[in-house]
């Protein structure tokens, strides 16, 4: 379902088989029409500095709040990372745990040093668990230095026409050479999305890992929204797939998939200081609206 949702959304944005680096992709102008969405209505302030909310199926703009200014934008920096590794590598290769993941800093899986995990595990603690050490370790196993891997992953945005993002590390961390822009966190997650194997992990509450070692860690998807439960959830819009980030300079920065009454929502927040808060607002302001469409159609007098 969500892979044909977003291929419509990547219409224009990106081919099918991979650009030459001297390529530039169109973003957004050749998109697939369909029919317009009326603007969401957000009725209360939102905290974060920059946002933006588009129709999963037509790519169309529904609210948009400093879409061009860039920030760092702290573990979202993992969708690129991810992506690199999936593009170039066999899910079931194996990767050792290198001593310097252990001295990673910030959120982490606590992988054990010198134990051997497949990238498809990993790349689960990357997404899931947002865990450090993993994308560092991903990182280094597929370009030896992140330096280098760095590099790779800003050739690759140059590729995918996202003008206003540069990275400097696979994790995350602050730095002054490290930032993007709410537009291009957008297009940079729908195309995370377009691949099925990414898409399962961005959208799992939980997995649980083993090393050939035997050892296992259990992680936890670090989007809280991902595990609201509720007898009335059916009836409420609903997160089902995202990817959170938090660092001093970025503050707190989000990419939530929504859904509710049959359409599918993207809405990326950078620098936010209550990113939940925001999302509440925003779900509230989409339920909303389509309570709102289904009132005037139940109001139309037909004869």
């Amino acid at each position: 379902m969500y892979r044909s949702i977003i291929a419509a959304l990547l219409f224009g944005l990106v081919p099918v088989s991979l650009p030459s680096m001297d390529e530039v992709v169109p973003v957004i102008e050749n998109l697939a029409i369909s029919p317009p969405s009326e603007p969401l209505e957000i009725k209360n302030r939102l905290s974060a500095s920059g946002v933006l909310i588009l129709d999963a199926k037509s790519g169309q703009k529904l609210y948009g709040k400093q879409i061009d200014v860039r920030r760092p934008m702290a573990s979202l920096t993992k969708l690129m990372t991810a992506i690199i590794i999936l593009e170039n590598h066999e899910l079931d290769e194996l990767v050792t745990i290198p001593y310097k993941a252990a001295r990673i800093e910030g959120n982490t899986a606590y992988l054990p040093v010198g134990e051997d995990f497949t990238v498809k595990d990993l790349l689960s603690a990357v997404l899931i668990a947002s865990a450090n050490d993993a994308a560092y370790t991903l990182a280094v196993f597929h370009s030896g230095t992140i330096e280098a891997f760095a590099e790779e992953m800003n050739a690759r945005t140059e590729a995918l026409g996202l003008k206003d993002t540069r990275f400097r590390n696979p994790i995350g961390l602050d730095s002054f050479e490290q930032w993007s822009t709410p537009q291009d966190m957008a297009w940079l997650a729908a195309f995370v999305m377009s691949y099925e194997e990414l898409f399962e992990k961005l959208s799992k509450r939980g997995a649980r890992i083993r090393s050939v070692q035997g050892s296992y860690i259990d992680l936890v998807h670090t989007h809280a929204l991902m595990h609201v439960n509720g007898s009335s959830l059916d009836e409420m819009a609903k997160v089902v797939a995202g990817k959170t980030g938090t660092t001093n300079a970025a503050k707190e920065c989000l990419f939530s998939l929504v859904d509710f009454d049959g359409k599918s929502y993207l809405v990326v927040l950078l620098y936010s200081s209550q990113r939940y808060k925001d999302m509440k607002t925003i779900l509230d302001a989409i339920e909303y609206k389509t309570s709102t469409k289904n009132d005037d159609l139940d109001n139309i007098n037909v004869s």
